[in-house]
């Protein structure tokens, strides 16, 4: 297994929008983030990783891109994005971006261009058909949207504003890679690429028994034959010969698919997102975990990649609501389920990544009212199930558990109006317990959850065997119990946290000493609710 500097990295996540408005209008920037930066520095941070700022309508918050090479005017300017860069490197960070490229904007001049005419030189760098398949988008509604200038219809898996861009076309791709070569050029240290899973599809309707007007289609440009050939293209012609990280975004990846996607030798990203342990893990609409589900899926990830490939370690993003009111208990056990939880997944083998508010345990919000949400999946999901009947009672206990905006309310800084993120009235209401749970109120205090995210960053940073060891589960004896053990030559770690409120008995190993723990008092022969430890093992050398 090769060393390298983004493996033994600790990402950040930033969703600019949300995490620091520099200049009073509600809004987060790239002056905000640049401002924050000894923040990060402090924390332990290694990896910044910004969620898109390029120019864009905001139909879904940035990710419809309007102009690749230009920053969104409520972001701020292009000198304040390459003052940002400067100033990470400065401080011996890395920066990497997202990148949209299965899709652009409605208002991108290249689609403004291919909707001109049928003879268009850029018509086919998008998807023009006379006749629709019945897909249905992801987000809800028709897949195909009908022009009539040109009386065909355009694709686009997400929504209407968000027009899927033909990767068969060797022009558009041409153009794509030396857009990406540009930002490399710039200095960026990598990227994250957005839905790179969906960018070739098979153009033929889905099975429609119930005649309805549209159907999930997720096999029709979900992991389509050919794709990897497509992004073997992207890998040698964009990224190659670059000290850059990359992180594919593939939700349908699973660990048997891990070699193509991500080996050292055929690998077309250095690591990947995927869903497979969230999906088995989570009640999506109550909440709630399934730790053996959880353990099972997440192991099988790890067995699978040690030797081969490296795995991105994460709990939130910006498409989902807060773990420590889905996985935890942000109630009665608000610290103890937060840290568990991080130290649940923060010392398996791969790069973990934190999302903005997590190092504080940002919760979910008590939004009530589906107009104090803004994100368009949420709202078009509200809308389609309305007109099916559905209550709206029904609906908003399921988006106060699961809306994507959960994970986007500001970043709560301080107790002062809007959480210390604006003076002005934000784009999206700040969760209202800012009063308590904020950086400021964490920052200084050793028993936090900030503390414990800063400690368990030192400890990753420090011993060897918690990025490149083995990792091996061990047996607790009790099914909520996520236990496992961290081994290289020289040092053994046992890593243990309780994921429920039941208390579990368990000795531990006679030579084990605690680096570690989220409870000041602890039960001997008891991990109590929501105890997560770390230990150092004795470890006999021989030979």
């Amino acid at each position: 297994m090769k060393k390298t500097w983004w493996k033994e990295a600790v990402v950040y996540q930033i969703y600019p929008r949300s995490f620091n408005d520099s200049n009073g209008d509600g809004i987060g920037d790239l002056n905000g983030v640049t401002e924050k930066l000894d923040y990060l520095d402090e924390l332990g941070i290694n990896i910044i990783w910004i969620c898109p700022m390029y120019k864009s309508p905001n139909v879904d918050n940035g990710y419809d891109i309007s102009d690749y090479q230009a920053i969104m005017e409520e972001m701020g300017t292009m000198e304040d994005f390459e003052r940002l860069l400067e100033e990470v490197h400065k401080r011996g960070m890395r920066l990497i971006i997202d990148l949209v490229i299965n899709h652009t904007s409605d208002q991108h001049p290249w689609f403004v261009e291919s909707r001109s005419s049928k003879d268009s030189t850029k018509r086919d760098w998008y998807v023009w058909r006379d006749q629709q398949t019945n897909w249905e988008c992801i987000f809800g509604g028709p897949a195909w949207t009908f022009d009539p200038k040109s009386n065909q219809y355009y694709l686009h898996i997400f929504t209407k504003n968000q027009v899927d861009l033909n990767w068969e076309n060797e022009d558009m791709r041409k153009a794509v890679y030396e857009m990406i070569r540009w930002w490399l050029d710039k200095g960026v240290d990598g990227f994250r690429v957005d839905a790179i899973n969906h960018i070739k599809k098979e153009y033929s309707d889905m099975p429609n028994p119930k005649n309805l007007p549209y159907v999930p289609a997720w096999e029709k440009f979900t992991e389509v034959e050919g794709l990897q050939e497509m992004l073997a293209e992207l890998k040698e012609k964009a990224f190659s010969g670059y000290d850059i990280v990359t992180v594919g975004e593939a939700n349908s990846v699973k660990s048997h698919d891990m070699e193509q996607w991500i080996s050292e030798h055929e690998g077309k990203f250095n690591m990947i997102f995927h869903r497979e342990a969230l999906e088995a893990a989570s009640d999506e609409v109550n909440g709630g975990l399934d730790v053996e589900d959880l353990r099972e899926v997440l192991d099988r990830w790890q067995k699978a990649a040690h030797g081969v490939a490296w795995n991105s370690l994460y709990l939130e993003n910006h498409d989902r609501p807060r773990t420590v009111s889905i996985w935890g208990n942000d109630r009665d056990y608000w610290f103890e389920s937060a840290t568990a939880l991080g130290c649940m997944y923060f010392f398996m083998q791969g790069t973990p990544f934190i999302y903005q508010g997590q190092e504080i345990g940002m919760t979910n919000a008590p939004f009530d009212d589906i107009d104090m949400y803004n994100d368009i999946e949420t709202k078009n999901m509200y809308r389609y199930n309305r007109k099916e009947g559905i209550p709206h009672e029904d609906l908003m206990k399921i988006i106060k558990t699961i809306s994507r905006d959960h994970a986007r309310t500001p970043m709560q800084w301080n107790s002062r109006k809007y959480g210390g993120f604006s003076t002005a009235e934000p784009w999206l209401a700040v969760n209202p317990n800012y009063k308590w749970l904020n950086v400021e109120a964490q920052k200084d205090d050793p028993k936090s959850i900030w503390s414990y995210y800063k400690k368990m960053i030192h400890l990753r940073q420090n011993w060897d065997v918690l990025v490149y060891g083995t990792t091996n589960l061990t047996d607790s004896g009790c099914p909520d119990v996520y236990a496992y053990v961290r081994e290289d030559r020289y040092t053994k770690m046992l890593i243990a946290s309780n994921l429920s409120e039941r208390p579990c008995t368990w000795n531990t190993p006679y030579d084990a000493e605690l680096l570690l723990t989220n409870y000041e008092k602890r039960v001997k022969g008891v991990l109590q609710p929501y105890e997560a430890c770390i230990y150092f093992m004795k470890k006999e050398i021989y030979g």
